[in-house]
This record gives structure tokens, C-alpha cells and sequence, in this order.
């Protein structure tokens, strides 16, 4: 038996989502700790980004649309064929089309749901087929599927779907041994973020504070969270540590669902 902080040796991951923010963090931290790594993103430039930026160890970037169903296959089958059998998967991909209620373009809602909801069904049904006895999904949700956010109606919508149907394959899974868990972060430092903010500094001192006339309450650690505070949780739940948890939600946000 290997010590529960660890990683059988010659473990193989697939991360979707590793092209940039928590993904590419998830995957480096996986390299890190000795794992080959298969990166799935439909950006090829950024996956050239990531592998560049990782650590030593085996990788291979896999361009994906997750809201492919056949891509996805094809993408795990790429990653067995080349690294090896596929024990952890890290389903980080993801989209953010902030709008209000009434003013919400349906093709914004579609692709909302196309990726966060559709892009998680096919790689936990890829995860179903391929993974054995022992492995472990972690899907990337938010905390705006636990607490609602003015003007992300789409993105809490589909968060929460997905934070749902992650606990129902974690539920059919857990007869074969097969680990099915949620990190939730809260406001990080991340491109997706950086694109909702125009003037950095104004809108973080607004974060931490929080903004009463929109029911959002603060933060009360004080703090933006790094990429690397949501993998640290996202690698605990992966590994043999965590090897009893599962159908679970991991809110990191410093508090902010207070």
C-alpha cells in the first residue's frame, strides 16, 4: 500500500481546461509530483504555453473541444495509447458569460451549458468507460453554484448542473471504486477573472470588501485566491489521502459563502 499523500508511481492524469488559469496549475502540480500528465484544451497555442511552463515529466497536449463527445474519447484514447492507463482526471474547462437576467443571449446561455454541463458529462462518461478501481475525478465548479451572483445567471446555472451531475456519477461510480469529488473556488487570480476586471485594483478592493446593494458579501480572509490555493485542494481530493470522500463539494473561496 502507498503512503496516502502520494500518487502510485507512473500514475496518468488528464486535465481539462490545462491551456491557462487553475487547469495549467493542476497539470504543472501534477508533473511536479511525478504523474504524466495528457493536457486538454481547445487552445493550441496556450497548451504550447503550459507544457513550457511545466516542470520535467512526461506530457502530452491534446487539443479538445470538450463539448465534443467523440473528441473527448479520442483524447482519452490518445492518453492511454501514449502515457498509459488513465487513474486521475481533473475536469477544469470552463466559461464565464456574465449577463443579467433579462439581457442573457441565448447563444451565451447555450455555450455556457455546452461546456460546463456538456463538456463535464462527456469526460465523467469517458471517466466511467476507462478509469479502475481506486481512480478519482475532481470537477472544477464555484462557488456560484452554492451561492447566487447578480448578473451570472448562466455560469451559477450551469455550475450547479454540473456540481449535480458530478455527484450522481460519483453515486453509480462508487461500486467500481471510482472517486467523484468538486473544489468550488471563489474569486481567483486567473485570466477568466483578469477579463472581468478593467481596472484591477478598484474591482479586487471591491471583492474583498463585498458590495451590500448586490447581496455579495466580502471576503473574510482578505485575499484573492492563487491558482495554486484551488490545486492544492484539487490534487488532496485526487489522491489516496482523500480516498474515502467522495460525492463531495470542496467550497475554497476564503469564506466568501458566508
Amino acid at each position: 500500500m502507498f503512503a496516502r499523500r502520494d500518487f502510485l508511481p507512473g500514475s496518468v492524469a488528464v486535465v481539462t481546461g490545462a491551456g491557462s488559469g487553475i487547469g495549467a496549475t493542476v497539470a504543472a502540480a501534477l508533473i511536479q509530483r511525478g504523474l504524466a500528465v495528457a493536457l486538454l484544451d481547445r487552445d493550441v497555442a496556450a497548451l504550447a504555453e503550459t507544457v513550457a511552463r511545466c516542470a520535467p515529466g512526461q506530457t502530452l497536449a491534446v487539443p479538445t473541444d470538450i463539448t465534443d463527445p467523440e473528441a473527448v474519447a479520442a483524447a482519452f484514447a490518445a492518453a492511454t495509447e501514449q502515457l498509459g492507463p488513465v487513474r486521475h482526471v481533473v475536469a477544469a474547462a470552463g466559461v464565464l458569460r456574465p449577463a443579467p437576467l433579462t439581457e442573457i443571449d441565448p447563444l451565451d446561455w447555450a455555450i455556457s451549458w455546452q461546456v460546463n454541463v456538456g463538456g463535464v458529462l462527456h469526460v465523467l462518461q469517458e471517466s466511467a468507460r476507462r478509469l479502475p478501481e481506486g481512480g478519482s475525478v475532481v470537477v472544477v465548479s464555484s462557488n456560484a453554484a452554492v451561492v447566487p451572483r447578480i448578473g451570472m445567471a448562466s455560469y451559477a446555472a450551469s455550475k450547479a448542473a454540473a456540481a449535480a451531475l458530478t455527484r450522481v456519477a460519483g453515486l453509480e461510480l462508487a461500486e467500481h471504486g471510482i472517486r467523484c469529488n468538486l473544489v468550488a473556488p471563489g474569486t481567483t487570480a486567473t485570466p477568466m477573472l483578469a477579463a472581468l476586471w478593467p481596472d484591477p485594483a478598484a474591482a479586487e478592493a471591491q471583492a474583498l470588501a463585498g458590495e451590500p446593494a448586490k447581496h455579495r458579501l466580502g471576503i473574510p480572509l482578505g485575499r484573492i485566491a492563487d491558482p495554486e490555493d484551488i490545486a492544492d485542494s484539487v490534487l488532496y481530493l485526487l489522491s489516496d489521502q482523500a480516498r474515502h470522500i467522495t460525492l463531495q463539494q470542496l467550497v475554497v473561496d476564503g469564506g466568501a459563502t458566508l
